[in-house]
């Protein structure tokens, strides 16, 4: 968390809120909290979402991409 600085753009793991088997890896910004600049979070989809620990943010495409098909790789084994 305390890694991330204010302008940087960053890799997000985002589940669709609509569809809860959708994810998709999307560029946000980190940008200072609108209500209390002593927090950061996550501009994305022209909406700011609170950073948090649980958030999964990347700061490169690559590394989320690596977790991404760690987690929603569904092959099928024979």
């Amino acid at each position: 968390m305390n890694n991330f600085r204010v302008g940087e753009e960053v890799y997000v793991i985002y589940r669709n809120p609509h569809a809860v088997n959708v994810a998709n890896i999307e560029k946000a910004e980190v940008v200072e909290h609108p209500h209390n600049n002593q927090e950061l979070a996550l501009f994305l989809h022209d909406a700011y979402h609170p950073l948090t620990e649980d958030d999964a943010v990347f700061s490169s495409f690559e590394d989320a991409e690596e977790l991404y098909n760690q987690l929603f790789d569904y092959e099928t084994y024979d």
